[in-house]
Formats: C-alpha cells, sequence, structure tokens
C-alpha cells in the first residue's frame, strides 16, 4: 500500500512539474521576447497534430517515426544478441574476460557519434553506416550490463552445483544465464533508449527522412516549430519504448521487478 500511495504523489507531483513548466514556457511565448526566438506549447502541440496529415519534406510524421524505429530496431537487435552473448562468456570464463575485456575497456568511452566519420569511409553514405552507429550505440550497453550480472552469480548457487555433478556448461546454462536476467534486462532497457537518442546523430549522415532529418532540416531552414516537432516525437517515442520495455520485463522478471 505504502509504494502504490507513493507512486500515485510522484505521478501527481511529476505531472504539476510538467504542467508548470507548459505555463511557464507559454507565458514567456505569448508575453516576452522569448516568443521571436521560439513558438509555445500550444503552437508547438499544434505543428505536431498537423505533421499526422501535412507532409513534412515528401512524408508525414508518422513515416519518418517508422523509419527511425526500423534504423534503432536493426541495429539494436543485433547489439542485442552480440552484446548478452559476449557480456555472458566475458563475465563467467575468466580467460575470455582477461583476453576481452580491456578491449571493451578502451572502447567503451568511445561515444557512438565520433564514429560517424569511420563509418562513412568504411560503410559509405547509406543505411549500413546508420546500422553502425546504432549498434554502436547499443552494444557497450549491454555488454557491461550482461556482464555485471554474470560476475554477481551467488557463489554459492554455482557450489552447490558442482557438487551434485554439474558440469561447467550446466552450471552456465542453469545458474548463470538465468541469474544474470534481470541485470540483462537492465542493459537492455538503458541501451534502448540510449540507441533512440543516438537517431538524430546517425540520421544527419546523408538522409532524407526520420526524425533526426526532421530536426536537422529543421535547423538548416530556421524552422524551430519543426525542431520542436521532431524534438517530440522522440520524446514521447522515448517514453513509449521504455514503457514496452519495463511491461516486458514485468512479465519475463515478475520476481525481480524494479520500482518505477
Amino acid at each position: 500500500m505504502k509504494a502504490k500511495k507513493f507512486n500515485v504523489e510522484a505521478f501527481i507531483c511529476g505531472g504539476a512539474s510538467i504542467l508548470a513548466f507548459l505555463l511557464l514556457w507559454q507565458w514567456a511565448a505569448s508575453f516576452t521576447q522569448v516568443g521571436k526566438l521560439i513558438p509555445g506549447p500550444v503552437t508547438t502541440l499544434i505543428n505536431f497534430l498537423k505533421s499526422f496529415v501535412v507532409p513534412i519534406g515528401q512524408h508525414t510524421i508518422l513515416f519518418h517515426v517508422g523509419v527511425s524505429l526500423l534504423r534503432v530496431l536493426a541495429g539494436y537487435i543485433l547489439a542485442a544478441v552480440l552484446g548478452i552473448c559476449v557480456g555472458l562468456v566475458m563475465g563467467w570464463f575468466k580467460i575470455l574476460e582477461a583476453v576481452m575485456k580491456p578491449l571493451i575497456e578502451v572502447l567503451r568511452p568511445i561515444p557512438a557519434i565520433a564514429w560517424i566519420p569511420i563509418s562513412i569511409v568504411w560503410l559509405g553514405l547509406g543505411e549500413k553506416s546508420k546500422l553502425f552507429i546504432m549498434f554502436l550505440s547499443a552494444f557497450m550497453v549491454i555488454v557491461m550490463n550482461t556482464y555485471d550480472g554474470a560476475r554477481r552469480v551467488d557463489e554459492v548457487y554455482v557450489g552447490a552445483a558442482r557438487m551434485l555433478g554439474a558440469n561447467d556448461f550446466t552450471v552456465f546454462r542453469t545458474i548463470v544465464f538465468p541469474a544474470s536476467v534481470p541485470q540483462i534486462f537492465t542493459g537492455l532497457q538503458n541501451a534502448l533508449s540510449v540507441a533512440w537518442m543516438t537517431v538524430l546523430a546517425a540520421e544527419m549522415v546523408r538522409s532524407s527522412e526520420g526524425v533526426g532529418w526532421i530536426i536537422v532540416m529543421g535547423m538548416d531552414n530556421g524552422n524551430t516549430a519543426q525542431i520542436l516537432v521532431g524534438m517530440v516525437c522522440i520524446s514521447l517515442m522515448g517514453f513509449v519504448l521504455a514503457m514496452i520495455m519495463r511491461r516486458i520485463e514485468r512479465k519475463l522478471c515478475a520476481w525481480n521487478i524494479r520500482e518505477l
């Protein structure tokens, strides 16, 4: 009951803070010089709703969102498969940890957008370079979270399994992997958020559609309203993707639910 009450209070407080921000923004846009630099939330909402029927470029907003989602999910799924495998074997097998972790630690601090020039040289200006950037943005996050999960397996369970005659593969399959699942989901959720935020940088590489393209073209044309429409799309879709991942986690890891 206390947790439920806390969540309700947090929702009310969060809603009140957002409402206060929107009211302050609208007042500033309507009665100060701020309105010359940026449209208010009402104008932004109107432009956002219009974008569902009025094309931005050659397509409406739903098409741009769909293109960005496909780019993000393509790189994200590849990063999830490889990242989970690398993180598990690196966290459980000491020899592989000694070989792979130094390389991961060297590459991890490099932001995905820093690879854009190299991705152009290696893969050209097409979709492959965008997929590469999306992959990198998610891969390191998933690897490190999975690695932490595999390292934190309770040695008591491992010792008990070995006493019962379990070999390394059986211990890995029945104890290490299941115990790592909560941490894996943490990495998957964080990586999806990072990949979605990185879509703007990826779509700056010779793109003619996508949410990032909307923002870049708005910047090139000095169209602040279009920039805000793109930002609203990124914010809303990021929230929706996070909620979807949280619901999947609640279904698959009901025994280890993290608070919102």
